[in-house]
């Protein structure tokens, strides 16, 4: 069985990738699952519950987020409903939301999803190790298939979590960078990595935004305003293919679709 993982959408571009290009990817890839990383679809920056139902209207199966979940305070209205959007799992206790799941594949295949957020160079954090290792005691009694999105800036600890994992769950998959790594790779233990599966948006800028605003903001240490680029849009990810008996995966590829 594959599932597929889609790197950080970002504003309307990227929303819009996933509305025409989603499709194509899950009739070519027939994927028991969709994972995507949704928490910049709101103009770069945060959710709404509007665009959180528009995702998952276009065949998204799970969203999940990172530090920006909280941008737009009106994903308070929906985080607690809407079992398929997650925020980190190591946020502190009590906070709204929750940080895994497991879901029911296409075929009925019952699949763990884990959200993570790193905390090097990032915001302080309950420790992202300590909390996946509870998420899959609990996620294990129901099945052995499980996907991490461990949300980071530093590859370093991406990687630390991917030899840590190995062997405990099916794939380690980055976001947060925006910007895909070669890296791909299936671990000692069969548990499929790669330090960032990419954005979902316009290529042609820094990281979604416009470039000449951003290089701006470099050059003249001025504040400047940010909107979002529109050229090259792309739709980037992987695709795992995973033995749903033992939850090994066998293979990891690359994606990215150009609108």
């Amino acid at each position: 069985m594959k599932v597929l993982m889609i790197g950080d959408i970002v504003g309307s571009p990227g929303r819009q990738a996933i509305k025409t290009l989603l499709g194509k990817l899950k009739t070519v890839h027939k994927p028991e699952l969709v994972v995507a990383n949704g928490e910049n679809a709101a103009g770069g920056s945060g959710l709404t519950p509007a665009m959180v139902k528009e995702l998952l209207s276009f065949g998204i199966d799970v969203i999940t987020s990172g530090d920006h979940i909280w941008k737009k305070k009106e994903v308070l209205d929906i985080i607690d409903i809407e079992n398929r959007l997650l925020r980190p799992a190591n946020y502190p206790f009590g906070v709204p939301g929750k940080g895994s799941l497991v879901i029911e594949g296409k075929s009925g295949i019952k699949i763990g999803v884990i959200n993570l957020l790193g905390r090097v160079f990032m915001m302080p954090m309950d420790c992202p190790f300590k909390s996946v290792r509870e998420e899959i005691d609990r996620i294990k009694k129901e099945t052995r298939v499980i996907v991490v999105d461990i949300h980071a800036e530093a590859t370093s600890e991406k990687i630390a979590m991917g030899w840590y994992l190995d062997g405990l769950v099916s794939a380690v998959a980055g976001t947060h960078t925006h910007v895909q790594t070669s890296d791909e790779k299936i671990l000692p233990n069969k548990t499929a990595y790669i330090s960032d599966i990419g954005m979902t948006g316009p290529i042609n800028s820094v990281l979604g935004r416009r470039k000449e605003q951003v290089l701006e903001r470099f050059i003249t240490c001025m504040p400047v305003r940010f909107q979002m680029a529109d050229e090259n849009i792309q739709l980037q990810g992987v695709v795992i293919d995973i033995d749903p008996r033992t939850g090994r995966a066998s293979f990891i590829e690359r994606i990215i679709e150009k609108l």
